[in-house]
């Protein structure tokens, strides 16, 4: 009899109950449709979004900790990390100048601002103050010191990922400089501590639907959909050349590593998703580094180059950031020379790595732009305080995809990526296994040389062993005339033909007839 076929609505009930990907799905449409129909409501969804987004950055911090310790010494090299570290910056800074380009040859292209004939001293600056919070954007010299802890609880408590990476780094070093002999526990302490760690997370991301639900709510109740009206040109510019990276960081990554980009997206399409309804990257962190580890990084690579991108590897913010600039001076009637816009590219160059973690950090490195060029009124800047919010989503994307795409270039060039098994897991040859639901391997104790199991015989032993023929038992040979086991020569023939007899053997022995 076959099977029985469930009927749709039952298959349609498990999927949206074992599918993270269906339910953040369906809470994006509904948080659409409630914010369309109930802005007042929909605007009161907001701590949904936010709430999650908190408990999210409480693991950050020690699950990035734990990763880095446990992939240096698991590694055994610290001068692999330190080349890792300085490959990962390099590949940093040759993205971001990139995106920065291709931002403004969409810019000079389109011309998104052209027309408006805005007039600036009608604009409210303040509002751009009320937006960062009166901060600025630190110094170079200033986001060196405050990368390295002062207190090694205070960087877990304000989750200061940098500060986390340099405490996890010097760990990573003792521990390794020790060896397993002086420190034996501490680093099963670190393993199971990271096991704790992502199990959290797993409770956690449970309430994600809930989050994008909140969030998008929120998003298109309070901004609603007329933004886009007018604002749809610069919009449009921000997304394609969004677009145009991520197809340039698809062909790098098909050169360097052999990877598909569009593969990894679809590998990674659950994390996508909920970081668009929450546009926040973060809340995928943790997700994010259990992929890029089953999916053939080294556990080393993984934790030191995704969390260093998340301040050194803003792809889409820069290229949010050229794009904005040059609207900003076309509608106000500013014509940028060849020369101001290369300066434009210099200073966001500096300014988009100590962005990370800034309130209104776009804002004040839009100012600063502003500022050193000296022909676009700072006041300009709040232009864009109406559309910032709607390019949430392009700039999410595009970082956290510019950032793997980094972990598997660097991986790659510092063969620390099993490229079989990359290409097996994206293709779902492999079933990607969350970790706070797959069992630790045990390692097994060491076994003397001289102990052996009923499988594992001594060279001798298997010399001496011989399957004895068809009717008969696995033993030892049966000995010759001579006394010699295994002797050949007529003697041992006789005895073979004797030992298959049917009749020694309990059978009956067919007499031929006369």
């Amino acid at each position: 009899m076959p099977p029985s076929v469930p009927s749709l609505p039952r298959r349609v009930a498990r999927t949206l109950r074992t599918s993270l990907f269906a339910q953040v799905a369906c809470a994006l449409v509904l948080g659409v449709a409630v914010g369309k129909l109930w802005p007042d409501v929909a605007t009161a969804a907001q701590p949904l979004g936010d709430g999650f987004v908190r408990l999210i950055k409480a693991m950050i911090s020690p699950l990035v900790f734990c990763v880095v310790v446990v992939g240096i010494t698991k590694a055994g090299d610290l001068k692999a990390f330190g080349r890792i570290g300085l490959k990962a910056l390099i590949w940093f800074e040759v993205a971001t100048t990139l995106a920065l380009l291709v931002g403004l040859l969409a810019g000079n292209l389109a011309q998104p601002g052209a027309g408006m004939n805005v007039d600036p001293s009608r604009l409210d600056a303040s509002a751009v103050d009320e937006k960062t919070g009166g901060g600025s954007l630190p110094s170079t010299s200033e986001f060196i010191l405050h990368a390295l802890p002062d207190s090694a609880v205070g960087a877990f408590a304000e989750n200061s990922l940098l500060q986390v990476l340099v405490l996890a780094c010097l760990v990573g070093a003792a521990v390794l400089h020790l060896g397993h002999t002086k420190v034996p526990k501490i680093l099963p302490a670190v393993e199971q501590a990271q096991d704790v760690v992502f199990a959290v997370v797993g409770f956690i991301m449970k309430l994600a639907p809930l989050a994008v639900f909140g969030a998008t709510a929120h998003l298109v109740g309070e901004y609603g959909v007329g933004v886009m009206s007018t604002y749809g040109k610069l919009i449009a510019v921000c997304y394609a050349s969004a677009l145009v990276f991520l197809l340039l960081l698809a062909v790098a990554l098909k050169w360097v590593a052999g990877i598909s980009l569009w593969k990894f997206v679809r590998y990674t399409r659950e994390e996508m998703l909920l970081a668009l309804g929450t546009a926040s990257s973060e809340t995928v962190m943790p997700r994010m580094m259990q992929k890029l580890r089953q999916a053939g990084c080294r556990d080393d690579a993984v934790g030191l180059v995704l969390p260093t991108g998340y301040s050194f590897n803003l792809d889409g913010a820069s290229i949010y950031l050229s794009i904005g600039t040059l609207f900003i001076a076309d509608a106000v009637g500013v014509d940028l020379s060849l020369g101001q816009q290369v300066t434009v590219v210099l200073i966001l160059m500096l300014t988009s790595k100590g962005m990370a973690g800034v309130p209104g950090s776009a804002f004040l490195a839009l100012s600063a732009t502003a500022s050193a060029l000296g022909v676009i009124p700072v006041g300009a800047v709040a232009l864009l305080l109406g559309v910032d919010r709607i390019m949430d989503s392009m700039r999410v994307a595009t970082n956290l995809l510019g950032n793997c795409v980094a972990v598997f270039a660097v991986s790659r060039w510092e063969g620390a990526l099993d490229t079989a098994r990359a290409r097996k897991m994206l293709d779902g040859e492999i079933t990607f296994v969350p970790e706070e639901e797959a069992p630790r391997e045990e390692t097994p104790p060491e076994k003397s040389p001289l102990e052996t199991t009923p499988l594992e015989k001594s060279p001798r032993e298997e010399t001496r062993r011989e399957k004895t023929p068809e009717h008969g038992t696995t033993g030892p040979a049966p000995r010759s005339a001579s006394g010699v086991s295994g002797a050949s020569g007529p003697a041992a023939d006789r005895t073979t033909a004797a030992a298959s007899s049917p009749a020694l053997n309990g059978e009956p022995e067919d007499v031929p007839l006369p």
